[in-house]
């Protein structure tokens, strides 16, 4: 699979299966079945370097579907760090414990209701807006969450536009009255747990070393079987010490989770458990064969709710063309527990990705230049990799921390994914 989905070419991915022959081409993310004679003539062209123009002849070049410049958006989504502070005690924990490497705090309710009223009024009549609570343990500070959420509630239907909420939580603090909450506002609630019980009790302790594991679960529970407007998902952060994918999917799924995904650990603060190229080809194998089952319930019309295969399928089908990973630093902002703006939720009290503050606003030249010294197009390799526009070129804060140690096994599931969406009925 990795050599198969080595990059030959900056403009078009060409691969043989048992279906046939088949195109990606870069430029719009387009996925082609071709002809023998076609395959033949782009395969030749590549090795000598005229793809391009062979692409052109074949009907698919065409104007660049991205330029070079950063993006300009209005701020529509934030996520608050409503605790800086954490009750468990997860080595790997890019938030330092929760404390982002300083003092343990809370936000203030002012400088929550502030940032809300910065989200709603860049928004404009008949959009839509996020507001996300992070931590640290975002339930740590459950006042001022709650006075947020029904503030922006409240401040969106003035203005005639329509709030999303989500919550990212260890769940070691949820209780009845946060799930009747989270129902009523139709929180998408994503529960950290790092696989079955010994696993995840080993990588996310309370802070004293005891076991979170059956503590979470008894709380999250009846959420999952309350579950009508809120999702409740499961988000597995994968390490060294947690590679069994397959079994951990499996049991979320049948207690119930709406969904379960999986992310590779590659930049810890103190570099411990980061995966390595030898654990990211385990993972990847591990994550094919639940893509595999993915396929197989999906072909029988069964749900298998497999995060990264839906998403992965999703933008597959919508040609999904990006020269960015995600959102950080355009529309997208996290707000410390002080009011200081940053690129996203990972890079609170980080002067890396440093944006402004709630008082002042989002500082244009720093965010001009965060973004087109970030662009897909600046990153090297990714300016010569076919799947630039699918990766956007990982994500921000794993990069400046640590580079790219992910390529091979990045673009590896990307083409997996390509040939899964195929044989799924996909594409022309």
């Amino acid at each position: 699979m990795t050599l198969a989905s080595r990059p030959r070419s900056p403009h078009a991915h060409v691969w043989r299966s048992a279906r046939g022959h088949h195109l990606f081409v870069v430029n719009g993310s387009r996925l082609f079945d071709v002809e023998a004679e076609q395959f033949a003539q782009l395969d030749a062209a590549i090795s000598a370097g005229t793809e391009a123009a062979v692409l052109e002849q074949l009907g698919v070049g065409g104007t660049a579907f991205i330029d070079d410049q950063p993006p300009q958006v209005p701020v529509h989504a934030l996520s608050l760090a409503v605790a800086q502070k954490c009750n468990l005690g997860c080595t790997y924990c890019y938030a330092q414990q929760g404390e982002f490497g300083g003092a343990a705090r809370d936000m203030a309710l002012e400088t929550a209701l502030q940032a809300v009223d910065l989200l709603v009024a860049a928004t404009p009549p008949g959009g839509k807006f996020n507001l996300a609570f992070l931590g640290g343990e975002p339930l740590a500070n459950r006042a001022v969450l709650r006075a947020a959420t029904r503030h922006a509630a409240e401040a969106a239907a003035q203005r005639g536009v329509t709030p999303s909420f989500a919550i990212t939580t260890n769940g070691t603090l949820l209780n009845s009255s946060d799930a009747e909450f989270f129902e009523s506002h139709g929180f998408a609630v994503t529960i950290s747990l790092d696989g079955r019980a010994e696993d995840h009790d080993r990588l996310r302790p309370f802070k004293g070393g005891r076991g979170s594991f059956d503590r979470i679960m008894t709380n999250v529970r009846p959420m999952l079987a309350g579950q009508i407007r809120m999702q409740v998902s499961a988000r597995v952060t994968v390490t060294p010490d947690n590679l069994g994918l397959r079994p951990v999917l499996d049991d979320f799924i049948a207690q119930g989770f709406h969904s379960v995904g999986f992310s590779a650990l590659l930049n810890a603060p103190n570099g411990q458990g980061e995966m390595q190229p030898d654990q990211l080809e385990v993972m990847l194998a591990e994550l094919i064969q639940c893509g595999e089952e993915f396929e197989r319930r999906t072909a029988a019309g069964h749900p298998y709710p497999f995060a990264n295969m839906q998403n992965a399928m999703r933008e597959i089908s919508r040609g999904t063309h990006r020269p960015y990973p995600c959102g950080a630093g355009a529309g997208y902002f996290g707000v410390s527990a002080e009011g200081e703006l940053a690129a996203c939720h990972r890079f609170v009290g980080d002067d890396s990705g440093a944006m402004g503050t709630l008082a002042t606003g989002v500082d244009p030249e720093r965010q001009s230049r965060w973004l087109t010294e970030r662009h897909v197009h600046r990153q090297t390799p990714c300016n010569a990799c076919w799947a630039r526009y699918l990766c956007g070129g990982g994500c921000h804060h794993e990069v400046l921390g640590r580079g790219r140690p992910a390529c091979d096994f990045i673009r590896s599931w990307l083409h997996y994914c390509l040939e899964a969406y195929l044989r799924l009925g996909g594409a022309p």
